[in-house]
């Protein structure tokens, strides 16, 4: 397994594109359905930390302007002032515009058909149009992203955003249906998310983050707001690479089923025109973590030896000089044996029980609004079990928010009396953005003894991963049998 650091020889300032591959390769030929998981790190270096961020960005922020954002008044001016710390972080040059939104969507900054160029006189010019914005009317996010990717069009910036804020559910969709403008916006920008005040949607927010290869966030004050820009804004600054290009190329037999990201956010990817190349977005030096499956028939196919399922790579397009790792196989190794196949890689396992975490929130959220608390009060204790398997203290914390954590480990939870509706929106968000993962150290899996810290085994009762020493299952809590 590579460690991501920079090895001896390498030039300062080159950009290098990194590719490891952890999963568990055996597999049983009896399954019906066999699917290999495996979890792929790739990582930038050395992109220069932003730099050159004007000349590569094109920005739009979304500010929320319905009825709603007037009361309380803190809600309207807190979304102003954020906005203009936004501006006022944009390189020289960097083209922007500021989009008011309603049930409808306008340009109040500029007044130009085009969108405006950065400088001392324009950001001031639209920290002015910001500070003038007053609210009414419903709510039409739809009609927002759509303008939003008009003007974005008209730019040759190589990354495009938008920074969208609202504190409603859009509640006219009916004008511009979301579901077709998100369509119509799936990789022509990125977009970021948030939510303020107490009547927004967290699912509906991830619903256009993870279609827009953006992020979800929230915050509980309105005052923290124009920090948060800040930060989004200075991360979103050290983003020079457009996009890096995943290939994955399967063998005959083998079946793509899907490939997503799943760090630090999950987002939906599609292959582009029914190719195996998958498009990501707006990079700088971080890592990404993504979750490939794979089916295959192991009839007519040799077993008690690896196999060759696939062949990743990674690609730059249109320039040659970022340094590229090797590609890299996905094995299969068929067995019969099932104290081999019952196991899962870690990162694997890690990965989808943050999706059942994510999943349980969800559902006490549902089981909250339709007044069911018994029922909310146990998918929260089902997180909690989950979080606690998973060894995520921040997101047991966030937990406590909701509720009395008397025991995590088996999921002994009390609800709050207090708890809001909101509370829970708060929670889907922050739990959208997930954990990088256990450490590293099954690699491909090799025959022998099964690693206790690396792999994982199946629940019998409800198929689901927990780690190899674990006592009990996270997901339902059935007790395991003793393992030496």
């Amino acid at each position: 397994m590579e460690t991501g650091t920079r090895g001896a020889g390498e030039a300062a300032g080159q950009v290098i594109a990194g590719l490891e591959i952890d999963q568990w390769k055996y597999l049983s030929r009896e399954a019906g359905d066999p699917r290999m998981h495996a979890i792929l790190s790739v990582r930038v270096d050395g992109t220069g930390g932003g730099g050159t961020g004007g000349p590569l960005l094109a920005q739009v922020l979304a500010v929320d302007c319905s009825s709603s954002m007037t009361w309380p008044v803190e809600k309207l001016h807190a979304a102003q002032e954020a906005a203009v710390a936004a501006i006022r972080k944009l390189p020289d040059g960097t083209p922007f515009a500021v989009v008011r939104g309603n049930e409808q969507a306008a340009v109040v900054y500029p007044d130009t058909p085009r969108m405006a160029r950065a400088t001392a006189r324009t950001r001031a010019r639209a920290e002015r149009a910001v500070r003038e914005m007053v609210a009414g009317g419903g709510t039409c996010i739809g009609a927002w992203l759509d303008l939003s990717r008009r003007l974005l069009a008209e730019q040759d910036a190589p990354i495009g955003h938008v920074l969208l804020l609202t504190d409603g559910k859009n509640q006219h969709d009916e004008h511009m249906p979301l579901a077709r403008v998100l369509e119509e916006c799936a990789g022509r920008f990125v977009c970021d998310a948030w939510g303020i005040g107490d009547g927004w949607d967290g699912r509906e927010l991830l619903r256009i983050t993870r279609r827009l290869h953006g992020s979800a966030s929230s915050v509980r004050e309105e005052a923290a707001l124009s920090a948060e820009y800040e930060q989004l804004m200075n991360r979103l600054l050290t983003k020079t690479v457009p996009e890096l290009v995943i290939s994955v190329t399967p063998m005959p037999g083998c079946t793509v089923r899907y490939l997503k990201q799943v760090f630090p956010a999950e987002v939906e990817l599609s292959a582009e025109d029914g190719t195996g190349s998958f498009v990501t977005r707006a990079w700088g030096d971080e890592t990404r973590r993504y979750q490939l499956c794979l089916t295959a028939d192991p009839s007519g196919r040799p077993h008690r030896e690896d196999l060759q399922l696939a062949v990743v790579a990674v690609d730059v397009p249109g320039d040659d000089a970022v340094r590229l790792p090797p590609p890299r196989p996905c094995l299969v190794h068929w067995t019969d044996d099932p104290a081999l196949s019952r196991h899962t890689d870690a990162q694997v396992e890690h990965f989808e029980q943050h999706q059942r975490l994510g999943e349980a929130v969800a559902a006490a959220a549902d089981a909250h609004r339709r007044g069911q608390l018994d029922l909310a009060e146990h998918q929260l204790g089902r997180a909690a079990r989950l979080a606690h398997a998973m060894g995520v203290e921040e997101q047991l914390d966030r937990l406590a928010r909701l509720v009395r954590i008397e025991d995590a480990e088996s999921g002994r939870v009390v609800l709050l009396p207090d708890v809001k509706a909101i509370d829970f929106q708060h929670l889907i968000t922050a739990f959208s953005h997930s954990t990088y993962g256990p450490a590293s150290g099954t690699g491909s899996g090799a025959a022998g003894a099964v690693p206790r810290g690396g792999a994982t085994v199946r629940c019998p009762v409800c198929e689901a991963g927990a780690p190899a020493a674990a006592r009990f299952c996270p997901s339902c809590g059935h007790p395991f049998e003793a393992r030496p």
